[in-house]
């Protein structure tokens, strides 16, 4: 699994983190994702690596702006973690 964080511009209010959501959702396969219009950013968890351009393309289309991008390994943490299926 991967956690993918995004820098997005143009997010403003919650209805904002709303509709990047709706839109990374609807578009890829993921496991979670949650957006901060305070810290200006999107984190999201997937099986697999998403493409850049692909995001960038999703995020330009509701209107905001792709900063940056980072795709760093994602191990669950938590009590439950370390029972592996």
């Amino acid at each position: 699994m991967y956690k993918i964080t995004l820098k997005i511009d143009g997010m403003s209010c919650p209805m904002c983190e709303s509709h990047l959501n709706d839109i990374v959702r609807r578009e890829f396969k993921i496991k979670q994702v949650k957006s901060s219009h305070k810290r200006g950013d999107m984190v999201i968890v997937a099986d697999d690596k998403l493409d850049r351009s692909e995001l960038e393309r999703a995020v330009g289309s509701v209107g905001y702006k792709l900063l940056s991008y980072e795709c760093t390994p994602y191990e669950k943490s938590g009590l439950f973690a370390r029972f592996k299926r």
